[in-house]
């Protein structure tokens, strides 16, 4: 498998999944475009990109993908560097704890601003440029947008709305030689559950939970779900688009616990 001579951009590129995407492209040859609100972890995640041996230096764009303005700079900037675009990797998300009784229309429109409206914007300003590569699009949703799990609810409705998205975008743009598939990861170990509210404590226990609820018997690491982006980014899925593939150890297909 090879990205050499493939222009690839990727948002939440400063950590966890986003993070090791970038690393395992850079192995496989891509010319790297990255984008995340922390500067200073982008600047560390190019420096592992560089030590894979890629001679192309990734082209690195701070931004807050809810900013419509930011948005259109990291995709403008990414053509006017690359002057093309093969691949987008639309990694970057968040989670928040609440139910229907605690939810605020705060929190839930910033979930929805995050892992939906950025992603449906930041598509939409790509695919003329994909539709000349004859690109494609991977979407970074969840275990949650296959399942129903209690206390997330906004975030579950958010990574349900990102499969549909998949699917809607991958039948508009298949005649034009695009195609738009989803990943669907299970509990991975990174920073996003201490992000949306967890304490060390309660991370702790819910990854020694994880044990119990995938069928594999642990969480999954985010070289893993690395792995399989790039697998649907690549010619060897030629022939995939509208897929949402778990990548999950088997948690879509456990019984509710």
């Amino acid at each position: 498998m090879s990205f050499v001579g493939k222009v690839v951009l990727i948002t939440g590129a400063s950590s966890g999944i986003g993070a090791a995407t970038a690393v395992h492209l850079a192995r496989l040859g891509a010319s790297l475009a990255l984008t995340g609100r922390n500067g200073q972890n982008l600047q560390e995640v190019a420096a592992q990109c560089e030590q894979t041996g890629n001679k192309v230096k990734p082209f690195l764009v701070t931004g807050e993908l809810t900013s419509e303005a930011d948005t259109k700079k990291i995709l403008d900037s990414t053509i006017s560097h690359f002057r093309q675009l093969d691949v987008l990797v639309n990694n970057a998300g968040i989670i928040g704890v609440g139910s229907i009784e605690n939810t605020s229309l705060a929190q839930y429109d910033q979930m929805f601003n995050t892992n939906v409206r950025s992603v449906y914007h930041l598509s939409m300003l790509a695919v003329p440029h994909l539709i000349k590569t004859k690109g494609n699009i991977v979407n970074v949703s969840s275990v949650n947008g296959l399942r129903a799990f209690s206390g997330v609810l906004a975030y579950c409705m958010s990574k349900s709305a990102i499969d549909q998205f998949t699917r809607c975008v991958a039948l508009e743009l298949a005649p034009k030689g695009v195609r738009v598939n989803s990943v669907n990861p299970g509990v991975v170990v990174t920073e996003l559950q201490k992000r949306g509210g967890l304490d060390e404590a309660a991370y702790a226990k819910f990854l020694e939970r994880s044990k119990e609820t995938h069928a594999l018997g642990r969480p999954g690491q985010p070289e893993e779900v690395a792995a399989t982006i790039a697998f649907l980014a690549s010619p060897e899925a030629s022939f995939i688009t509208g897929a949402s593939l778990p990548v999950d150890g088997g948690r879509h297909a456990m019984c509710p616990r």
